[in-house]
């Protein structure tokens, strides 16, 4: 069976030589792509992927496929942006089908929209595939809800991770809305001073997601006053999320993902 014939023809999107489908893989778990993000990995004659993009996924990628790694890590060596666009840009003009895979969501701290300017300025025609963020699913396979009517009615998305500075931290902190903190691991000890100096408590929850929804996922329950040291102890290292807020106290009733395991192992469920 083709790759085309086993999607429903209402769903599938031509991909046009000469064009840029700007997609997000999701956080990890190869369930959780978008089928728009499975027909980009299928069609494209060239994908240009970042790190965070894992083996399971890039192995779904059509046979023809080039892959270009652009990947960018904290503290190593890294590709530049402007040589990422201007590669897009490079490929897209030489009549090719460019897929930009991207972790997560690429208009979600991905730098996806500066890269869709870039295209625009060019004339090139581009598309954009959302993702499943790691903000949202990290939590949820960790028995974390983003949102509940017992906790909070808001959440507010932050990068720890800015060459601005970041947020004003004092000012998140005043709103009492909870946080969910993406590339937070280095400069938690600023963060939670930041915090704390606008007045969140000490014992405010805090729950840290590591390799969100993949094999390897690990999960930490601590508080605000204590979440530094308890991680330096832990010996989890990122990529991680970091949540700091009530809902994280829903976690033991909540923690759905080892029962699932344990099902899996038993043959129980083909989930």
């Amino acid at each position: 069976m083709s790759f085309e014939s086993s999607i429903p023809e209402s769903v599938l999107v031509p991909f046009a030589p000469g064009s840029v489908w700007l997609a997000g893989s999701g956080p990890g778990d190869p369930g959780l792509l978008t089928l728009l993000a499975l027909q980009g990995l299928r069609q494209a004659d060239v994908i240009v992927h970042d790190a965070l993009v894992g083996e399971r996924i890039m192995a779904l990628a059509g046979p023809s496929a080039r892959l270009e790694f652009a990947g960018k890590r904290g503290g190593r060596p890294s590709a530049h942006q402007d040589d990422i666009t201007s590669r897009l840009i490079e490929l897209a003009k030489e009549g090719h089908r460019v897929l930009r895979l991207k972790g997560g969501d690429p208009f979600v701290f991905g730098r996806g929209g500066e890269e869709a300017q870039a295209l625009a300025a060019e004339g090139i025609p581009f598309r954009i595939v959302p993702g499943i963020t790691s903000g949202i699913a990290g939590p949820a396979y960790a028995g974390i809800p983003a949102t509940h009517r017992d906790t909070n009615q808001a959440v507010i998305l932050a990068t720890g991770h800015s060459l601005g500075g970041g947020p004003d931290w004092r000012a998140l902190a005043a709103t009492k809305v909870p946080l969910i903190l993406y590339m937070g691991w280095k400069a938690l000890p600023t963060i939670v001073a930041e915090l704390m100096a606008g007045g969140l408590s000490a014992d405010t929850p805090v729950g840290v997601v590591t390799e969100a929804t993949t094999a390897n996922q690990k999960s930490l329950v601590t508080s605000l006053g204590t979440c530094v040291a308890d991680l330096a102890a832990s010996g989890l290292e990122p990529p991680a999320i970091i949540v700091i807020g009530d809902m994280v106290r829903l976690r033991p009733a909540l923690d759905w993902l080892p029962a699932q395991a344990a099902l899996r192992n038993a043959g129980g469920t083909n989930g």
